[in-house]
């Protein structure tokens, strides 16, 4: 049974520490960072045009983004999902890819770039500038893009019918959400906390929580 508050659903035969949730819709739209340039590109000139920058370059909607620095923990948390995310791939058909792969946003000339993201879809082979068909996505959280990467980036993300689990890891305590579309086709949330067991369905795997944040020191709350 789902019971409802404003504009989600909450699932009553889920456990309540895990917070379910429906999707509906989102009312908070945040971009990462300020328009770089007033020319816009075809992603052909994107490719292009950013192969010449010092920085890497966000494509949406014909406008380049610049993509904005991150602190040591995002970049720790970030390593840590890679070290475990590939061995448990290793050999199967699926590939793994840090933040230098753009994914694709399907059917538009979108280009975003997630901190992770897994692809076990053959048609990824074609192109060496990016993935579009990515199963898993990973994002770890800034105070700056936490808005951006809950709304209007899932928003785009989930136009995709290969994504499954959409995941947001925060990088100032030990708390990852994931974001599930499961068998009916509906997106749920699934909240996880300190000693949890954080369940990745879209790769097969499960996991205590601590092991995402392995070496991360966080600064004391004021």
């Amino acid at each position: 049974m789902y019971l409802g508050l404003g504009n989600v659903l909450f699932n009553s035969k889920i456990p309540w520490k895990h917070h379910c949730v429906l999707i509906l819709n989102y009312g908070v739209i945040f971009m990462i960072a300020a328009r770089d340039n007033e020319r816009y590109f075809t992603p052909e000139e994107y490719f292009d045009w950013e192969e010449q920058q010092l920085e890497k370059y966000e494509l949406i909607d014909g406008r380049v983004y610049a993509m904005t620095g991150g602190t040591r923990n995002h970049s720790d948390i970030a390593g840590n999902l890679i070290l475990i995310v590939k061995p448990h791939l290793r050999g199967s058909s699926c590939k793994t890819y840090n933040s230098d792969c753009r994914v694709n946003i399907l059917n538009t000339p979108n280009y975003i770039y997630p901190d992770l993201s897994v692809t076990c879809d053959a048609r990824d082979a074609s192109s060496t500038q990016y993935i579009t068909y990515p199963c898993l996505i990973v994002e770890v959280l800034s105070n700056s893009t936490e808005a951006y990467d809950r709304g209007k980036k899932f928003e785009k993300y989930r136009r995709n019918p290969n994504l499954v689990d959409y995941v947001l890891v925060s990088s100032d305590e030990i708390a990852i959400d994931i974001y599930h579309k499961n068998a009916a086709g509906e997106w749920v949330i699934y909240s996880y906390r300190s000693g949890d067991l954080v369940v990745l369905q879209s790769i097969d795997l499960s996991l205590l929580i601590e092991q995402f944040y392995e070496d991360i020191i966080f600064e004391p709350q004021s």
